[in-house]
C-alpha cells in the first residue's frame, strides 16, 4: 500500500511561482507512474500532467510550458513546479501513483490506485 503526502500549496500572487511535494512510502517511485490532479470548487477532478515511471510525460493543455513534473526517486518524492500562475489555477491539488497505465488512459484519475490528501494552492489577483 502506497502512502502519498503533498505539500507545498498556499496563496500566491498570479505570474507568481509554486512547488508542490508529493512524498511517498511503501513503495518505491521509480516503479510508479506519477499524475497530479486538481480539483476547483465546483467542478470536477482535471487532469494536470503525469510522468512515467520509465521517464517523459505529457501534460493538460491548460498547465503546459507553465508545470513542470520532476522525480527524486532516491528520496522517493515527485514534484510539481508551477510557473506563471494563473487565477484558475485555484484548486486543490492531488498527487497520484499507478502500477502501469495504458497510455490512452493515463489521463484518467480512473487509471491511478493511489491518491494523497491534497494541498490548496490559491492564486490572487
Amino acid at each position: 500500500q502506497v502512502q502519498l503526502v503533498e505539500s507545498g500549496g498556499g496563496l500566491v500572487q498570479a505570474g507568481g511561482s509554486l512547488r508542490l511535494t508529493c512524498v511517498a512510502s511503501g513503495g518505491s517511485i521509480s516503479t510508479y507512474d506519477m499524475g497530479w490532479f486538481r480539483r476547483s470548487p465546483g467542478k470536477e477532478r482535471e487532469f494536470v500532467g503525469m510522468s512515467w515511471s520509465a521517464g517523459s510525460g505529457h501534460y493538460s493543455d491548460s498547465v503546459k510550458g507553465r508545470f513542470t513534473i520532476s522525480r527524486d526517486n532516491a528520496q522517493n518524492t515527485v514534484f510539481l513546479q508551477m510557473t506563471n500562475l494563473k487565477i484558475e489555477d485555484t484548486a486543490v491539488y492531488y498527487c497520484a501513483a499507478a502500477r502501469r497505465i495504458l497510455t490512452t488512459a493515463s489521463s484518467s484519475g480512473a487509471s491511478y490506485d493511489y491518491w494523497g490528501q491534497g494541498t490548496q494552492v490559491t492564486v490572487s489577483s
